[in-house]
């Protein structure tokens, strides 16, 4: 009999900028999720990809001089080495520029327009860039900022392919009252319907003054715009027009995962552009929270985001997995902090999980000769074994609602209770009495059988972990490979030998993790600078036109600065670029006051990689002159106006 199937998502992350800590972590449940299916006994699909098409690629593209797919190549790159890095195994990666996605955007067109939702006609209005949608309908006269990023719009009027989104305002509603699971959690779903009601316009899904996307196959003038072409990655993924038996098998999705922020063009457009091509939509769109600063949403303008490269090079996958999941209520926001992340390192893993497991190690070591012993009994026995079946069963039905928290809370009641359950034996004492020799038997086995079922518990969440846990326990294979749906309190390990191995989770030192986080965000780049006159520098050496071409000059306005908390040198500033604003950390404090800088004029180094300083991202670069390294800058700046983005030559 075949496997039952099970398809997940994650959204087609948007290749303008490196991964973010947001993106990870929908991964990261994603990922969560498809293992829990996969040894529950579902033969699962794990999608993930990018969204590479667009006006801010073409402009991000054009502002470093290079082409479009390089750019998506480069990051890309940085994406699945970022999920090899998390353990992520996902079964299937879209890129939104390969040939088998132009095949299925251009059949849902054609299934759209062959039912008579598509028509050509002009649209004009105020158009985000960044977000790649249009602002509700105002002023023409005064651009809008964005109502969702804030940004100043740009007036757009062309010609444009239209689908007939309106047509779909009562159906969709008969859809979502059918369906009830349709969008999780509830709230979301009473969001979605109150915008539905509200009255839904046509739709605009194509482009003409854009370049970079998937020409119309009739009318190639046109590309198709982002959410036409990104949504449909999600069945291309799956071979979409190109294999019928594996498409059939695993459409439609059980679970689209995004954040709240795009939760419409999932829960309206999506369904509808599927509707109108007589297609079905997926089960289920689950929007997750966000990870708030200090109750703020974190965002590059704000400054306030956090690199997932380097939390993972310091807390380590495995403890950054457990803290998202236990951490945050899954679909409601979350606040961050290291400490917490500490805490969690520390109390939930060093003192509760690893001290069990090194524990029972050592006592089976000491005691019985690195053998398992046979069931005894002791004091508590039964109330552990009948928690454990508890706790199986629980944990089950919270990984089915996708409430990871609470499961592994539920998860770590066990490991308390068993952790109590030795202070109350003490096997310490019952090794010294040869009469007790039963009893130390129930003690030893009982914790080992428990730390069995914990680690396949803990599988889904922390895979590495658990494969050492099950290792040190003597037990053979892949973990994964256990069928969770038949876990039960067992004897089967009595008489194994145990292996051991060293602590799985030692305590981590705040003052160190501080100090590798600093040292890990630490801008170590030489600010860019001329030089001359007395006692000024020699000239460095030579260099081509090709070398100079590389580096993107801009003009830019600076819109807010302040400095730095804790850093007597560093301004953080926020820049105008013309096509987006910047934050640039510049170490200029002691020359500068920060309310004097607001409206001024500077040059940016625009393709600077970015890095961090105090836990702040710096996105570029701003030109200043100074004879030598300890002499005050200068800003350079402009006598004749100049626009922001212009680009220096």
């Amino acid at each position: 009999m075949p496997k039952p199937t099970f398809y997940i998502t994650t959204p087609l992350y948007y290749v303008n900028a490196p991964p973010h800590f947001g993106g990870a972590y929908t991964t990261i449940v994603a990922d969560t999720i498809a293992r829990y299916k996969r040894m529950m006994g579902f033969d699962v699909k794990l999608l993930s990809g990018t969204d590479e098409h667009g006006q801010k690629i073409e402009r991000s593209a054009r502002a470093q001089g290079i082409e479009p797919l390089a750019l998506a190549d480069r990051v890309v790159t940085q994406y699945t080495k970022l999920w090899n890095q998390l353990g992520i195994q996902y079964d299937e990666f879209i890129r939104t520029t390969e040939p088998r996605h132009d095949a299925g955007v251009i059949e849902l067109y054609n299934r759209c327009k062959k039912n008579g939702f598509i028509y050509k006609s002009e649209y004009a209005g105020w158009y985000c860039v960044s977000c790649e949608a249009y602002a509700p309908e105002t002023d023409p006269e005064k651009a809008p900022d964005c109502p969702d990023c804030g940004r100043k719009t740009e007036w757009l009027a062309e010609e444009s392919y239209f689908f007939k989104l309106s047509a779909f305002q009562d159906r969709l509603l008969e859809y979502y009252a059918s369906n009830p699971d349709f969008v999780r959690p509830k709230t979301r779903l009473n969001e979605i319907v109150s915008f539905v009601k509200g009255g839904l316009k046509d739709l605009s899904i194509s482009r003409v003054t854009l370049k970079w996307g998937i020409p119309l196959p009739d009318d190639p003038k046109h590309v198709f715009y982002v959410w036409f072409d990104a949504l449909t990655g999600y069945m291309s993924g799956i071979d979409f027009q190109r294999n019928d038996a594996k498409f059939s098998r695993y459409w439609p999705a059980n679970v689209h995962l995004v954040g709240k922020d795009i939760l419409r063009f999932h829960a309206v457009y999506w369904p509808a552009f599927l509707l109108a091509a007589g297609m079905e939509p997926p089960r289920c769109v689950f929007a997750h929270g966000w990870w708030l600063n200090k109750d703020e949403k974190m965002s590059k303008s704000r400054g306030n985001v956090l690199d997932p490269y380097l939390l993972d090079a310091v807390f380590g996958s495995e403890l950054l997995r457990y803290f998202v999941l236990r951490e945050m209520v899954f679909g409601q926001d979350c606040n961050f902090s290291f400490d917490a992340v500490i805490q969690r390192a520390n109390s939930d893993l060093a003192n509760d999980l690893g001290n069990l497991l090194s524990r029972t190690m050592a006592m089976i070591t000491k005691y019985r000769t690195n053998l398992i012993p046979s069931p005894g009994e002791a004091l508590g026995d039964a109330d552990v074994r009948a928690l454990a079946g508890r706790i199986i069963a629980n944990c089950l039905a919270q990984f089915d609602e996708f409430n990871f928290s609470r499961a592994l809370e539920s998860l770590w009641e066990l490991i308390s209770r068993v952790n109590k359950y030795i202070v109350e034996n003490e096997p310490w004492a019952l090794a010294e009495k040869p009469a007790e020799a039963g009893r130390l038997d129930g003690v030893l086995f009982h914790c080992a059988e428990s730390l069995r079922i914990i680690a396949v518990l803990l599988a889904p969440v922390m895979p590495k972990s658990a494969q050492t846990i099950w290792n040190q326990l003597g037990l053979d294979g892949e973990i994964a490979a256990v069928p969770l749906n038949e876990l039960q309190w067992s004897s089967e390990l009595a008489g194994k030998p145990i292996r051991g191995g060293t602590s799985l989770f030692p305590r981590i030192d705040s003052k160190e993790i501080y100090k590798k986080l600093e040292a890990g965000a630490r801008v170590e780049s030489p600010a860019v600078a001329a030089s001359g006159g007395n006692g000024a520098s020699p000239v460095a050496p030579v260099i081509t036109i090709d070398d100079f071409v590389k580096i993107d000059l801009r003009a830019g306005t600076v819109v807010e600065a302040e400095r730095v908390k804790g850093a007597d040198k560093l301004l953080r500033l926020i820049v105008d670029l013309g096509f987006e604003k910047r934050q640039i950390l510049a170490g200029i404090a002691k020359v500068y006051d920060p309310e004097k800088l607001i409206g001024r004029k500077v040059v940016v180094v625009a393709n600077l990689q970015p890095r961090k300083l105090r836990g702040l991202e710096s996105n570029g670069m701003i030109v200043a002159a100074s004879l030598g390294s300890d002499d005050p800058p200068i800003l350079a700046g402009f006598n004749e106006e100049t626009p922001n983005g212009a680009r220096l030559r």
